[in-house]
């Protein structure tokens, strides 16, 4: 990219200097310009004479050597320069998003684990998890992730596997429990026995997904590539007869002059209007949704956008807000007020992100002199003294075994049921929030004539179905796994039509695979994961759902007025192609058009930068 950069502003300084200061030595004049084109097009030249040997021989270098080398031999050295000179500008920026877009997906190895801390006799030795056999036992330390997928057979724990599942909440883990690779232990030591090969561990299988994901992401051809496939030929094919069948058949007729005719018709021939104009509407595009807080890693995505019909979504931290708050407070028998002031009591002495969510909940200072007897008891809650009353604050086995009937409907998050003195109080739900955002974002959708509107997510069933039932979604897949959420995609890739695209839209390191697989990846920027970011081809920044209607809205006006560029420059084209082969144009006029065909065309394409009023 700098290299480029610094051959068009020491080829362009070169062409200027020769123009303005208009040289009375031709030769001088002339070798100055060479220099210039040398040095701003030399690389176009050399890749058209390599595909030439590789039997690609009618592609745009092809066509952009010939034609300005043409410029050249009838002595239009300006012209020639010129045009290799906006040429290699669109290139410029065009290489610019290709590499930004998808380098690679390094983030995703932050779930790889480094090591293993294997057990042998009374010593921990690190070991590489690629070398550590099913039955070795290991040890996992608060703080650090799991290496491999293994059952637990001392200690507990609370693991974070949000990096797999997505889900908010913290998992308590204890012996017997299996824990899956690339989960980070939150607070205590454990200690495991290694049930599969890291090859076959479920964070392998993860980076494998994503890599064979890309590897299925069809890429679309730019719109001046296939164009020249057959623009190219034709014009050469054309430009070589004019130069030599018209002097052997018409009487009087002079090869230099025909010769002459056989250039200009290859000059006038040159797409710069379509080159130049059709990668700054994308451009455009991209600078406009930029605007708005979405980046577009590449035109091809925001070409890909205007043609989504469906679009599928991840629910933590995409559609809700993937914080843990108080949802609901349900007494019996005493106040809201109460029921939560005893509740964060007892729980206050724990760091479990439970308790720190009805902590933040009751808002107030806590008296530690109110609280006695404080006993956590590991995956069922807490028993503590407040104000001489026993609280009891827990799940539904810490009920079961204090013998204390409660209510047993099903509700939507983590329920944390209370008793006092035996006598149950009421519960309160903690969950997940959905985004304010959302709901707009599913009506939006349906209104820019989205056919279908999907989630998949690794929360329960129940809250799962709550959020979509909410937000108006088609269709929910809860308890999904990473590898669950790739075989979904592949049946809801069934249900578009063969032009059609996928959006998938995510936001953690479980999303990467699915990111890279759909058609069009958009990532959630503000909160996500530096691995989902990575993987995706549009970035929304503000975290906001809705933006994704923006940016089909965006990709739709860059798209009309791609077109209307391409109308607009191959109408004109053709029109002085003729009036060049029949020699009615002289070579200035031919240039004006060509010149003033790709002005206009530019001018169009500034108009897709303006997104004030999507």
């Amino acid at each position: 990219m700098k290299k480029r950069l610094w051959r068009i502003i020491i080829g362009a300084i070169v062409f200027v200097a020769v123009i303005i200061i208009n040289l009375d030595i031709k030769w001088l004049q002339v070798s100055l310009y060479v220099v210039s084109y040398i040095i701003v097009g030399g690389d176009v030249v050399l890749k058209a004479i390599r595909n030439i040997f590789k039997g690609k021989v009618f592609d745009e270098s092809f066509l952009m050597s010939i034609a300005t080398i043409g410029a050249f031999l009838i002595g239009e050295y300006p012209e020639g320069v010129a045009v290799m000179l906006f040429y290699q500008v669109g290139e410029l920026f065009q290489s610019y998003a290709v590499d930004k877009s998808r380098k690679s997906i390094a983030s995703l190895m932050d779930i790889r684990p480094d090591y293993a801390n294997v057990k042998k006799g009374d010593e921990l030795i690190k070991t590489d998890p690629d070398e550590v056999q099913i039955g070795d036992i290991i040890v996992i330390k608060a703080g650090e992730r799991i290496p491999l997928d293994a059952k637990v057979i001392e200690g507990s724990s609370m693991i974070d596997n949000s990096a797999l599942t997505g889900e908010s909440v913290p998992l308590e883990i204890a012996v017997d429990s299996v824990v899956l690779s690339g989960c980070i232990n939150i607070n205590g030591v454990i200690t495991a026995e290694v049930t599969k090969d890291y090859g076959e561990s479920t964070v392998s299988k993860i980076l494998d997904l994503v890599e064979n994901a890309s590897n299925k992401k069809s890429k679309s051809e730019q719109f001046i590539t296939k164009f020249a496939r057959y623009y190219t030929p034709i014009v050469v094919v054309i430009a070589a007869s004019l130069a030599i069948v018209p002097p052997l058949l018409i009487g009087g007729a002079t090869f230099s002059e025909w010769i002459y005719r056989a250039l200009a018709f290859l000059v006038v021939s040159c797409p710069c209007a379509l080159v130049i104009s059709i990668p700054l509407s994308f451009f455009g595009g991209i600078g406009g949704a930029s605007r708005k807080g979405i980046l577009v890693k590449g035109s091809n995505y925001l070409e890909a956008l205007a043609q989504t019909e469906i679009v599928v979504f991840d629910k933590t931290g995409t559609l809700t807000k993937g914080v843990f708050n108080v949802q609901e407070i349900i007494p019996t028998g005493i106040s809201k007020e109460e029921l939560l002031e005893l509740t964060a009591y007892a729980e206050n002495y724990s760091n479990h992100p439970i308790s720190t969510s009805l902590k933040r909940a009751y808002g107030k200072e806590i008296d530690n002199g109110r609280i006695s007897d404080v006993e956590e008891i590991s995956g069922l809650g807490v028993v503590a003294k407040v104000d001489g009353k026993k609280i009891m604050a827990g799940n539904i086995k810490l009920m079961n075994q204090m013998n204390i009937p409660f209510f047993k409907g099903e509700l939507a998050g983590t329920v944390v049921h209370v008793a006092v003195d035996y006598i149950y109080s009421g519960y309160i739900v903690i969950a997940d929030e959905v985004k304010v955002d959302s709901a707009k974002a599913i009506k939006e959708l349906k209104a820019a004539n989205i056919k279908h509107t999907v989630m998949l997510t690794g929360d329960n069933k129940i809250v799962a179905s709550k959020v979509a039932k909410e937000l108006g979604l088609d269709q929910v897949y809860s308890e999904l796994l990473p590898s669950d959420k790739v075989e979904k995609m592949e049946e809801i890739f069934s249900q578009k039509s063969t032009k059609g695209k996928l959006a998938f839209v995510g936001d953690g390191i479980n999303d990467a695979p699915v990111l890279a697989r759909a058609d069009i990846g958009i990532a959630m920027g503000g909160l996500g994961s530096d691995a989902a970011i990575e993987a995706a081809d549009i970035v929304i920044m503000t975290d906001e759902p809705s933006k994704i209607v923006t940016a089909i809205k965006i990709s739709k006006k860059t798209l009309k007025i791609a077109y209307q560029n391409i109308a607009f420059a191959i109408g004109i084209k053709v029109i002085v192609l003729i009036l060049s082969a029949l020699g009615i144009t002289s070579m200035w006029a031919a240039i004006f058009a060509d010149v003033g065909v790709t002005i206009i065309a530019i001018l169009n394409a500034f108009r897709a930068l303006n997104v004030r009023n999507l």
